[in-house]
Formats: structure tokens, C-alpha cells, sequence
């Protein structure tokens, strides 16, 4: 047995609450374990043997498992009656068994030796004030990630001086074409239309450049897109319509022309927001960027100087600004700007303010990575998931890949955390940091849509980016960020992929299974890029194919199999039927 593939600790996602009741133990091993079982009970649950008292537990076999690349995740939820768990596991690989303990692994005459104290594992108390709680309307949420100055240009009175006419062609990277917040207004009935029912607003505040990630005031609706006032109607028109909004928070960094770092650029050390930022070689000067290090920004640029969020008095000033968003405007979430330099301890004061306010906000930090030690219940709710559009983009990127790898990505981003966090992931396959969706399906429609096929019945919550529905073109920044073509939408030029948009929208929401965390790869299909897999519901459950291959492939059905989505797909009278390459195929089981 392979002891060095076999991991577990009492911490993190390997052992957790999943709420009051229920305790989710998960162990990784290495393909040679083919059995896995945990014996577990109550602490000081003991027993009298021959005389001498023993700790009694109950043996159970972990069924559930998923396979990674290089190991077997396996899962097991049990119900503590006291609330506490002591256990260890029981692990067979061919003739051979091991005993895991928190000290290492054991053999059955070791365990039973004279005098050997064993080092249990142990959660202590399930208290449910620890329990990682997240907001349950997310994972029934479709998101729609808006660039405002890119989205609709609905009161030309405020353009910026020297805005371009209205296309959807190729931009530039300081280009103005005058997208604002009546526009999105405007555009309320067209995205309740779509089916959509969370608005994720890229920065909307007053800053001197087209993204606004470079804030000058945060309480201050940037004039080119309208009014507090007009921020506020969008909010309640949305509510109105049974959409969420969730804004933008910067707060890693400021713009160069805040009144705070203007403060430090004047009067130097000797400005009370002198530790407000990360200044490292007084007097600060201006640069190309800041690669010098005179002072830290995001990335390098000098324009974006880093926020000081250590500092008590810089955590009071951003906590008010939440406050203000969430009173004035009655948003239901916050986006976090480069939320992996924030400081932890910020986060979680950020966490219990918002809490305490509005039991159910949102909170998403954008991290690219692993962020495990951000989603523990007491900072983040959930991460923009990267790693999962990295892996469905990755298998139609490099074609000699075969189904399980696609299996082994997909479950490792599944595996990364706690279960009610994956209800409550950002799923994405583009947005304004990366190349549009159909840029990355080379300009394939088939593959655009089969990809977004996945991103629709993966758990979480799916985002589309603003003009995704109608396959809009961009490669990398600033190209990702095109006018969106109404003219084209209003003429009926787009309804065919508006209408294909709509079926992956209804299909999420009619099916519960779409969104549950259940599911597994049968590999059914004898064909190395046909991926095949079951998305098991509390109600129903929905298999999904994907002819990858350059061939059509056969797929057996019954004749009163419920075909609830499918491209490129031709079925007999029987219920067979020939799924083209690249063609998408998602029945009722």
C-alpha cells in the first residue's frame, strides 16, 4: 500500500460541519486502496473489555468517491448524536489493511499492543456557531457580469467628452463610448427576458478612467454613468424584477487622484494618511510604474496605489463605505477587487459587519488559485472559479487529452473546498480579465456552446458575461470589452443564439439536478473524447454527453428518454440516436 498518497487531517476540507447536524469526513488515497472504511463514535463513548475500559465505535464503508488525477477522493457524511467524533480508518489495498491514525498508519498487531495509547482523530464539538454558512440564493441564481461602458449608452447628456459613436467593432484601451446606468435600466426587461436573476456591475464609482478600478470617490456614482440617485433605482428596478445586484469593491488599492493619496503626495510623512498605504521610500515620486518600489500598487501600476488594509483606521473608512452601499443602495453582494491582498483580518471584520446586516449578503473574492484559507465561513462566501473555466477550457484546447482527464479537472475544483461553498461558486467561462468565451472555442459555435453546456449544469452559480448570449466576439483586454451590439439584438439578427441561451437558462432552473453537487463519471461511451456524466438531484437526475471526437458517435436511449437539451443530435423511433462531433446531448434519467 502506497502510504505516502494517503492524506487526512481533522481540519479544512477533510473534515468540517456541513451544518448542525451533519459532519462531511473526506480522505485521499492513492489508486491502489480499493477499500476505505472509518469507524467513529463519541469521545467518551467507552466500554468495558476483559476487564479494561476501551473506546467503542461503529464501522461504516465509504462508498462515494471521486477520482483525480494521481488519487481517489473519498467521502462520507455522518450524523454525531453528541455532537462530537472521534475516528480513525480502516484501509485495504489487495491482502494488505492499515489503520490511519492521526500519528500514522498502524498494522493490526501494533494497534493491539500492550500499552499502545492510539492517537484518535477527533472533532471536538460541532458548534454551530462555527459552521461555514453561505447564502442560499445563490446557487439558484443566474449572473450577469456587466462592463458599464461598454453595456448601453442610455442618457447621452452625461457622455464623457470626446466619446466614440456607438459600434461593435474593436476598441481601445482609453476609448469612452458612453455605457451608463440608465442604460442597464433600460435593459431590465431584456435580461428578466433572458432569464437571468443576479447582475454582477463591474465598478460604477467615480473614477478618471473607462474600468473605474482606479477610485477617486467611493461614495460618489461616477457622473458619466448618473446619480446615486439613478444606482438606487437600478437596484430597486431589479429587486423589482427579481434580480440581485452585486457591486464592485476596490479596496485593495485607490486611484492616484483620491484626496488621500493626494495628501501623501503633498505634505510626504507627515500626512495622516502617511500609513494609509504602502509607501516605501519617502518622498514618493511619480513614475512610469512602481516597479522601483518606492511604494506598492496593484500590479505595477503607479496610477493604483495599494491600500494600507492593516490599518485600523483604513478597515473603519472601507467598512463605512459597505455600510453606505448596503444602507443607500440595499445591494445584496460585494465583488472583491484583487481579493487575495486584502488582509485577512479585515476580511473577517468585513464578514461579521455584513452579516449582522443583511443575514444573507454575498460575499466573492476574486482569487485566481486555490483559496481554501479564504472560504472557512468567516471571510469570503465564495471565489470567482478560474480553475474550473481553466478546466473545461483546457480539454478542447489540447485535443489529445482524453474524458478522464476532463474527470480528474473537474473534480479536483470540487474537492478544493466545503460542500456549501460549492453551491455558492462563481462559475465563469469569460469575463473582462480574459479572451470572450468564443475566442476561446476558436470561433467554433459547437464548442462555444457545448462548454457552456458544462458551465450550466455544474454546482454553483453560472455567469454569463455581458454579450456571451449572443456569442459576441473580443479576444484579451481591452478587446473582451466591445460595445454590446443592440442594434444587431433589436433588428432579430441575434435571436437564434438569444433563444439557445434561453434553453441553457430554463434547463438550469427547471432541473435541480443541474445544480447539485452530485454527480459522477460513468465513462459509458467507449470513445476516448466523449465525455458522459450523471448529475444526480433530490427530485431527478440528468445525464450529460459531449461528442468530442471528429466522428459521430451512437448513443443508446430508450424511446421514452426526456431529451431536455441537445445540439447536433439525430434520434431513430426506438430512441437511439447519433451524436455529431461536437454535439451536446442532456437527458431526464
Amino acid at each position: 500500500m502506497n502510504l505516502s498518497s494517503i492524506y487526512h487531517r481533522m481540519s479544512e476540507q477533510y473534515c468540517y460541519c456541513l451544518d448542525n447536524e451533519q459532519l462531511i469526513i473526506n480522505i485521499k488515497t492513492g489508486y491502489d486502496v480499493e477499500k476505505v472504511y472509518i469507524i467513529y463514535g463519541d469521545p467518551y463513548d467507552a466500554g468495558i473489555m476483559g476487564g479494561n475500559e476501551r473506546w467503542n465505535g461503529q464501522k461504516e464503508e465509504i462508498y462515494f468517491k471521486k477520482r483525480l488525477k494521481n488519487h481517489i477522493w473519498w467521502t462520507t457524511t455522518l450524523r454525531p448524536r453528541y455532537k462530537r467524533c472521534k475516528y480513525f480508518f480502516e484501509l485495504h489495498s489487495g491482502e494488505e489493511c492499515m489503520y490511519f491514525f492521526e500519528d500514522g498508519f498502524y498494522t493490526e498487531e501494533e494497534m493491539n499492543q500492550d500499552g499502545k495509547i492510539l492517537s484518535y482523530f477527533i472533532m471536538p464539538w460541532m458548534n454551530p456557531a462555527d459552521v461555514c454558512r453561505t447564502p442560499a440564493w445563490v446557487n439558484d441564481t443566474v449572473w450577469y457580469q456587466i462592463f458599464p461602458e461598454r453595456f448601453c449608452n442610455g442618457d447621452p447628456s452625461i457622455n464623457p467628452k470626446d466619446t466614440l459613436k456607438w459600434q461593435t467593432g474593436k476598441v481601445g484601451f482609453k476609448d469612452y463610448y458612453g455605457g451608463d446606468i440608465r442604460g442597464i435600466r433600460d435593459k431590465i426587461p431584456y435580461l428578466k427576458d433572458l432569464g437571468i436573476t443576479g447582475i454582477y456591475l463591474n465598478p460604477i464609482f467615480e473614477a478618471r478612467s473607462n474600468h473605474k478600478y482606479n477610485t477617486r470617490d467611493y461614495k460618489k456614482v461616477d457622473p458619466h454613468f448618473g446619480t446615486n440617485d439613478d444606482l438606487r433605482s437600478l437596484v430597486n428596478e431589479a429587486h423589482e424584477a427579481g434580480i440581485k445586484v452585486m457591486l464592485d469593491a476596490v479596496f485593495n488599492h485607490t486611484g492616484s487622484d483620491h484626496p488621500m493619496w493626494a495628501d501623501v503626495l503633498e505634505k510626504g510623512q507627515e500626512s495622516k494618511y502617511a500609513n494609509w498605504y504602502m509607501v516605501n521610500k519617502w518622498p514618493v515620486t511619480q513614475g512610469q510604474d512602481t516597479r522601483d518600489g518606492r511604494y506598492y500598487s496593484f500590479a505595477f501600476a503607479e496610477y493604483m496605489p495599494k491600500l494600507n488594509t492593516n490599518n485600523p483606521e483604513v478597515q473603519e473608512y472601507l467598512l463605512d463605505i459597505i455600510r453606505f452601499w448596503i444602507e443607500t443602495f440595499d445591494i445584496d453582494g460585494l465583488r472583491f477587487d484583487v481579493g487575495n491582498e486584502i488582509s485577512h483580518s479585515f476580511l473577517k471584520a468585513i464578514r461579521y459587519m455584513t452579516s449582522h446586516m443583511k443575514q444573507d449578503f454575498y460575499l466573492l473574492g476574486e482569487i485566481w488559485h486555490d483559496s481554501m484559507s479564504w472560504l472557512l465561513g468567516d471571510e469570503y462566501d465564495s471565489v470567482m472559479n478560474y480553475p474550473l473555466s481553466t478546466a473545461i477550457a483546457d480539454f478542447w484546447v489540447y485535443k489529445n487529452r482524453g474524458r478522464e482527464t476532463f474527470e480528474y479537472d473537474i473534480n479536483r475544483c470540487f474537492t478544493m473546498y466545503y460542500s456549501q461553498v460549492n453551491d455558492v461558486l462563481f462559475n465563469l467561462l469569460d469575463s473582462h480579465d480574459t479572451n470572450r468565451l468564443l475566442d476561446k472555442a476558436q470561433h467554433n459555435i459547437d464548442i462555444f456552446y457545448q462548454q457552456l453546456a458544462v458551465l450550466f449544469t455544474m454546482p454553483g452559480s453560472p455567469c454569463i458575461y455581458y454579450g456571451t448570449e449572443v456569442a459576441m466576439e473580443g479576444s484579451y483586454d481591452p478587446d473582451c470589452r466591445r460595445c454590446m451590439p443592440w442594434d444587431d439584438i433589436d433588428a432579430g439578427k441575434k435571436d437564434t443564439e438569444i433563444n439557445e441561451m434561453k434553453k441553457l437558462i430554463s434547463m438550469r432552473k427547471t432541473f435541480q439536478s443541474c445544480k447539485s453537487r452530485n454527480f459522477h463519471f460513468p465513462n459509458d461511451i467507449p470513445k476516448e473524447r466523449v465525455i458522459s456524466y450523471l448529475k444526480i438531484g433530490e427530485s431527478e437526475s440528468i445525464q450529460v454527453y459531449l461528442n468530442c471526437e471528429e466522428e459521430p458517435v451512437a448513443i443508446s436511449c430508450d424511446k421514452e428518454t426526456d431529451i431536455i437539451y441537445s445540439r447536433k443530435w439525430t434520434s431513430s423511433s426506438d430512441g437511439n440516436g447519433v451524436l455529431e462531433p461536437n454535439g451536446i446531448l442532456i437527458v431526464k434519467k
